[in-house]
Order: C-alpha cells, then sequence, then structure tokens
C-alpha cells in the first residue's frame, strides 16, 4: 500500500490519478489543485492549512456544518454496532425510526420510504415507480413524462431523460426516453416578469394536459426553486396550481426536493411553503446534514398499494442498491434530524435569509448584476454584460468561473452555474459569517467585471 506524505505528492496523484466531475480536466491539471484536509465549523481547510468558507454547502448538502459533535457520535455509535445490513428482505434499526421520522414532517400523504444513495437514483426510482404504477393499474397508455426547461434531475440516465439543459444532456440524447418539456417561469428572461412567466408556464401546462393527459404518468419539478438551471424562483402560487392541474387531469405529481429539502428555502421542505402534497417526492443532499449519501423516495399509501398483490401477479417493484438503506447513513440522518428540531434550524433560516437579502441588496444597481435571486439561504446572482438590455456574457468569457477562483483567492468555496453567482451557505452560519461570506462574493464580482480580474 503506497502512501504520500507531502503536499506535492498529494497534488502530482491528484492530477495522475483522479478524474474530477463536472471538471475540464485540461484545465484542471494546469493550476495548482484544491485538497481539502478538514472541516471545523463552516469552515475547510486544505493540505497547507488555508481557510475557506464553505459557501456552497459543499455542493448544496451541507446543513450543520463540518465536524459537528453530535453527527460524529450518530456514526460511530452506529458502526460499533453494524455498518450495514441489507434491506432486501430484511430491515435494521436506523433504517425504519429514519422511515418513521421523515413520514412525520413529510407533506400528507407520503406515508412509504423507499432509501437509495443519491438524488440522481432517488429520481430514477420515483420515475420507475410513476411508470409501473400506472401499468400495474391495467393503465397501459400512461407512459410519457413532463418535465421543465433547464430541469437538473441528476445524473444516471433516467434522470437525465428528465432533464433539459442542453450542456449537460445532449450528447446522451440518442440513449434516453424523451419527456414533454413545458417551461420553468423564469421572471428575470420573460418580458412582463413573474405574472407573464407563471402564465406562460401554467398555459403550455394546460394545454398539454388537456389534449394529452392520458399518455401522461407524471409530471417531475423541482418545487418553487430551479437548482442547477440558475437558482430560479417560481412565482408564488405557481407550484400550488401545477399540482393543481395535476389532480384534476389524473397526472402524478414528482417533487424532486433533493436540493430544496431539509430547510434550505426556509420550510423543512419546498412544497410546504405553498401546502402542496406530491405523490411521490425524492429528498437527498441535507438528508444526511451533509454527512454521509443517503437519498430516499417517498410515495403516497395509494401508490404502495399498486404494487401490493399476490406474489404471482408479478406487481413488485423490481428496484435496489447494494447499500439501500445503510445504518450508518441512516443513523446520522436521525441525528441530523434531531439537530434541526433542537436548534430550531429551519425557524433561524427566514431571519438569516432576510439578513443575506439586505447586504445583498446594495449590489442590484452594480452595472453588471442582472438579477439577484433568492428564496431562504438559496441564492443566485445573475451576471450579465449589459444591465440594460440583460445581454448575458458569453460562455467563453468565463465570467462566472473567474468569479469563483476569485472569490477562492480571497477565502471562500462555491461553484458558478454559467453566468449565476451562487451562494448557498450552510444553515448553521451566523450572521456574521453571512456578512463575511457576502462582502468576500461582492469583491469577488467587483474585481472581474470592474477590474477585468483574470481575463
Amino acid at each position: 500500500m503506497e502512501t504520500v506524505t507531502t503536499c506535492e505528492e498529494l497534488a502530482a496523484w491528484n492530477k495522475a490519478y483522479l478524474w474530477h466531475p463536472f471538471t475540464q480536466m485540461k484545465d484542471y491539471v494546469k493550476g495548482e489543485p484544491l485538497i481539502i484536509e478538514r472541516g471545523e465549523g463552516i469552515m475547510l481547510y486544505d493540505v497547507r492549512g488555508r481557510a475557506y468558507y464553505d459557501g456552497f454547502s459543499s455542493v448544496w448538502l451541507n446543513v450543520h456544518g463540518h465536524n459537528v459533535p453530535e453527527l460524529n457520535e450518530a456514526v460511530a455509535s452506529q458502526l460499533a454496532k453494524v455498518a450495514h445490513s441489507t434491506l432486501l428482505g430484511m430491515a435494521n434499526v436506523p433504517a425504519i425510526e429514519l422511515a418513521a421520522n421523515l413520514v412525520r414532517i413529510a407533506p400528507e400523504r407520503l406515508t412509504k420510504v423507499f432509501y437509495s444513495d443519491a438524488g440522481a437514483t432517488g429520481v430514477e426510482i420515483a420515475l420507475k415507480m410513476a411508470f409501473q404504477y400506472w401499468h400495474n393499474r391495467g393503465i397501459g397508455r400512461k407512459t410519457k413524462f413532463i418535465t421543465m426547461n433547464q430541469a437538473y434531475h441528476g445524473d444516471t440516465l433516467g434522470a437525465v431523460s428528465v432533464g433539459a439543459i442542453p450542456l449537460y444532456h445532449n450528447v446522451f440524447r440518442p440513449l434516453l426516453f424523451s419527456p414533454c418539456v413545458i417551461p420553468y417561469p423564469y421572471a428575470y428572461r420573460t418580458e412582463g416578469g413573474a405574472s407573464a412567466a407563471m402564465e406562460a408556464t401554467l398555459c403550455a401546462l394546460r394545454e398539454l394536459l388537456e389534449s394529452r393527459a392520458d399518455e401522461m404518468a407524471a409530471l417531475l419539478v423541482e418545487p418553487v426553486v430551479q437548482g442547477a438551471g440558475g437558482i430560479i424562483v417560481m412565482p408564488q402560487g405557481c407550484l400550488r396550481e401545477i399540482a393543481a392541474l395535476c389532480r384534476k387531469h389524473d397526472v402524478l405529481l414528482i417533487a424532486d426536493e433533493v436540493a430544496t429539502g431539509f430547510g434550505r428555502t426556509g420550510a423543512m421542505f419546498a412544497c410546504d411553503l405553498e401546502g402542496v402534497s406530491p405523490d411521490l417526492m425524492v429528498v437527498g443532499k441535507g438528508l444526511t446534514g451533509g454527512y454521509l449519501p443517503l437519498a430516499a423516495t417517498l410515495a403516497t399509501d395509494e401508490i404502495y398499494a399498486a404494487f401490493y398483490a399476490d406474489y404471482s401477479e408479478q406487481k413488485t417493484f423490481f428496484h435496489g442498491h447494494s447499500y439501500t438503506g445503510n445504518p450508518l447513513g441512516c443513523a446520522v440522518a436521525l441525528a441530523s434530524l434531531r439537530l434541526l428540531e433542537e436548534r430550531n434550524t429551519i425557524h433561524t433560516v427566514n431571519a438569516k435569509a432576510a439578513f443575506a437579502a439586505k447586504k445583498l441588496a446594495l449590489l442590484a444597481d452594480w452595472p453588471h448584476v442582472g438579477d439577484i435571486r433568492q428564496q431562504g439561504l438559496m441564492i443566485g446572482i445573475e451576471l450579465v454584460r449589459d444591465k440594460k438590455s440583460r445581454e448575458p456574457y458569453a460562455w467563453t468569457d468565463r465570467v462566472g468561473v473567474r468569479v469563483c477562483m476569485r472569490a477562492r483567492e480571497l477565502g471562500m468555496l462555491t461553484r458558478p452555474l454559467g453566468n449565476v453567482i451562487v451562494l448557498i451557505p450552510p444553515l448553521a452560519s451566523t450572521e456574521a459569517e453571512l456578512d463575511a461570506m457576502a462582502d468576500i462574493l461582492a469583491g469577488a464580482i467587483y474585481d472581474v467585471t470592474e477590474e477585468g480580474w483574470g481575463a
């Protein structure tokens, strides 16, 4: 077994052997790689001892910060019992307890929990459940899905099929099934603003359902906030109207709460903001507080009943993963839910969100800040070449990348979504920490858009 002892050796092995996700490796190997060694609170530390604010919650999943004693203890305690035991035909204690607690906090009607290991696999499960639900009921014509433009639901083939970001998905089109696509309400890029954007979405959905509802198995939506599409925030009431149309036309509603769940939007789930109870809901990311890979697909009794049959009928849901219901993941997820309640975290998110909004409002008049979008502690700042015409920067300008690289130099980590700069801090962040992160972000935006840093 070979080991490395120096920062230089680690960097060399990183470039020689690791293939990073969503990373152009030709660019990556040119610079000094950032290698994280440890975390404390909302800070991450690299192997050279440099400290960084975790400004994107380690890809939108950290809730309570890093190296949290209560979460560490939950993993250690479970590890002393059993690290893993299959859920195929048997159960384990933490998986049962977590399922009961997820049902307790979930929107009403969601009463059954099916575990997986990541958001994409949770989405894949929801798609297969929706498809087989109609099949098991003898309604074989309902086989199509509805998604929304610029949607992102993960990187497995089923999840990519219902994704609609050309840069990520076009190359795989020959491998995928084709959904029907309606617009996500993007107020900043719609003539007439929020009301026009909402009406365009609802009109497109209404027309589709009135003509083809008998073909549609389900609609999949990122509720209230569309993540990878650019932190696009739905106008108030839009999700509720979408749910009502699906219910009216007997089409299942799948809510992808992977990014929005567990307090990120200022409610336990984004669906709660509008009193929506979907037929299927996928959770992940913040489920374990950012500690271990675990996801879940929640279903209603009605969907579960379509699979509950005599063995000879072959209505079983033939799906599963080796680490389904992993006890370590379930144990730390239980501890995370406990901390959310003990610390009243979700209530504090709204006060922190208001503080961040007031701070970032100072950027609204800057010449290259086109739009600042926020729901809870999910924040996106869209940068534009021309504020009046809303002309975007060209992809080749790499403005978002440059801003995030400058922020890293200034002591904060985040990743861009094209020209949209993301600030999604851990929910445990204090106002002082939010203030510092906002200052870094403002400085990075100014340096790139006004001073030409990194051009």
